[in-house]
C-alpha cells in the first residue's frame, strides 16, 4: 500500500505546522500506520504534491478553491483528541 503524503500547513510553514506534523507522525506510528508528513505554508501549499492538507479552519478557507486534494481542517492543533480523531479518520479512509 502506498504511503500517504500529509502536508501540515500554517501561515509560514515553520511554527504550528511543525507541531501538527509531529503529532500526526506520533499518532500514525502509535496505530501502525506509515506516513510521509511534511510542513508547508499557506501561500505555496497548493503547488506542492501531497495526498491531503491538514490546516487550521481559518486558513483552510483561503485554499479551499485552489487545491485538488482533500483538506482536513482543525479547530485547534493543540487539541490532542481532535488531531487524533481526524488523523485516524483520514488514514483509515486512505486508498479506499
Amino acid at each position: 500500500m502506498a504511503v500517504p503524503k500529509i502536508q501540515t500547513v500554517c501561515g509560514y510553514g515553520c511554527g504550528s505546522s511543525l507541531m501538527l506534523r509531529m503529532s500526526v507522525e506520533k499518532i500514525a506510528k502509535a496505530h501502525g500506520y506509515e506516513v510521509e508528513a511534511f510542513c508547508g505554508d499557506v501561500a505555496t501549499c497548493c503547488g506542492i504534491a501531497c495526498d491531503v492538507i491538514f490546516i487550521s479552519k481559518e486558513l483552510g478557507e483561503r485554499i479551499a478553491d485552489r487545491t485538488t486534494v482533500p483538506v482536513i481542517e482543525f479547530d485547534n492543533f493543540m487539541n490532542k483528541a481532535e488531531v487524533e480523531e481526524k488523523t485516524l479518520a483520514y488514514l483509515e479512509s486512505y486508498g479506499k
